[in-house]
């Protein structure tokens, strides 16, 4: 895959201007670190204001400069955006229907004393595929938490594994926001990409979540604050209440999966025909996602004895929180169009290819740049895309999806005080600051590099 360019020739044609357009890309992105870390300005403005400074400098018009950045925001909420809205309304039937619980008891039911930081991992990864990082962290705290007060266990073996499956999905798994953004800027088949992800993820959990998960725990011992412990009382009132059943809804979860992997089967080892084409069309993430939200509203929404009411305010419901990520996400669309019309891609490929780097390492140093500076996975996802993208013209389909999962693992490096994920853990888990990072920032760069190996392991058999 990585057939570069003669270094003697790249630098022959380099030229004043390329450096130019690679000064007005370090500059975007420094003001957008700046901005995001020392100024607290919101991540939406700061990819605006980021844009701009890129442009400027680059030396396009104005009326250039807002054109390519409505273009890229456009562009990014008509390809994203839905995905994004429609994967919030089947993670908030999830949760409000108790089906999240379902899965949870259902899966301690069935685990031993030895297996409960292996069953705390299976939990995280099927409560992870619909829902965003923050909100399945929040959801599965209070179950960590009482899990490991009754069972006696240390907290880190059991949260570790909960945190390393869901770490894993947010960075490499569509339908999560950094992903789709990701294989919609570098143009790779969603399919693909979620197979060769998965195959990725389950590797990287096992070894970033209970392996680690035993170690995490001889190194720090937390004591979570009480107040966010259920009680049994309030514990034996959910499980009382009406719920789907765990077959119903573990078969909703993965609804979208199945659709999108089996148009990923069907472009691999079916010829044209009708049963490609249908395959082809149930399997296009709009699809597959709207048909696992109309499902789940009969089988998440009807058993928990919710009617059409109830059903349609969780639907609204779901919308109104995940504004700011979408603004976020559509604002990183107009940073990379920006990119791409002032010509900083070409330049890039350019430098990468008179480097003689591989565009998939090269794709996870920038997204690991761009994360350490500004704590954000998704702003990391988002920028490093956009500037890598030109490396991937000309790839196969497997090594385009490679080139995403690539960025993905860069974005989740070491992740620590600039980061709000950081906090969330350090909170909800009770630990101090050296605790946090002895554990959560470990385990993301754990996650990292253990992906990135696996990745480059990939492109030398695909």
């Amino acid at each position: 895959m990585t057939a570069l360019a003669d270094p003697a020739l790249a630098a022959s044609s380099w030229t004043g201007h390329d450096t130019r357009l690679i000064v007005a890309a370090v500059i975007g992105v420094a003001v957008i670190v700046v901005l995001i870390t020392q100024l607290k300005v919101h991540p939406f403005l700061a990819l605006a204001l980021g844009s701009g400074a890129l442009g400027a400098v680059a030396g396009m018009p104005l009326e250039k400069m807002i054109t390519s950045f409505s273009k890229g925001v456009g562009d990014v909420v008509a390809s994203v955006g839905v995905l994004i809205a429609l994967g919030a309304m089947l993670g908030k039937l999830l949760a409000e229907s108790g089906g999240a619980d379902q899965i949870v008891d259902t899966i301690l039911a069935k685990s031993g004393a030895r297996m409960l930081p292996w069953a705390m991992t299976l939990i995280a990864v099927l409560i992870g595929l619909p829902m965003f990082f923050e909100i399945g962290l929040v959801l599965l705290v209070p179950v960590v938490l009482l899990v490991a007060r009754r069972s006696g266990r240390p907290l880190m073996l059991l949260g570790i594994p909960a945190l390393a499956g869901l770490s894993v999905l947010h960075g490499l798994v569509p339908p999560h926001p950094g992903p789709l953004v990701a294989i919609s800027t570098v143009k790779a088949d969603l399919g693909v990409t979620l197979a060769l992800g998965l195959l990725v993820a389950v590797p990287t959990v096992i070894i970033a979540g209970p392996l680690f998960g035993r170690v995490a725990a001889r190194w720090v011992h937390a004591e979570p604050p009480a107040g966010l412990m259920a009680d049994g009382e309030d514990r034996e009132g959910e499980e009382n209440r009406r719920r789907p059943g765990f077959g119903l809804t573990v078969g909703t979860v993965l609804l979208p999966v199945v659709l999108m992997l089996a148009k990923a089967v069907a472009d691999v080892w079916l010829d044209d025909g009708g049963l490609r084409t249908a395959l082809d069309a149930i399997g296009t993430p709009l699809f597959a996602l709207l048909v696992a939200v109309i499902v789940g509203m009969f089988t998440l929404g009807l058993p928990a004895g919710f009617g059409k009411e109830r059903i349609s305010g969780i639907v609204a419901e779901s919308l109104p929180p995940i504004a700011s990520v979408m603004l976020i996400v559509a604002a990183g669309g107009g940073f990379k169009q920006t990119l791409v019309d002032a010509g900083v891609g070409k330049a890039i490929t350019q430098a990468a290819n008179g480097a003689n780097i591989s565009a998939l390492l090269l794709g996870w140093l920038v997204a690991v740049g761009i994360r350490l500076a500004t704590g954000s996975a998704t702003v990391a996802t988002i920028s490093a895309a956009g500037i890598v993208a030109p490396l991937a013209a000309g790839m196969s389909t497997s090594h385009t999806a490679l080139l995403v999962l690539a960025i993905g693992s860069g974005s989740l490096f070491f992740s620590h005080v600039n980061d709000a994920g950081f906090w969330l853990v350090k909170e909800f888990y009770g630990m101090s600051v050296g605790q946090t990072i002895k554990t959560w920032s470990i385990m993301e760069t754990i996650i990292s590099v253990v992906s990135i190996v696996l990745i480059m392991l990939l492109n030398l058999v695909l």
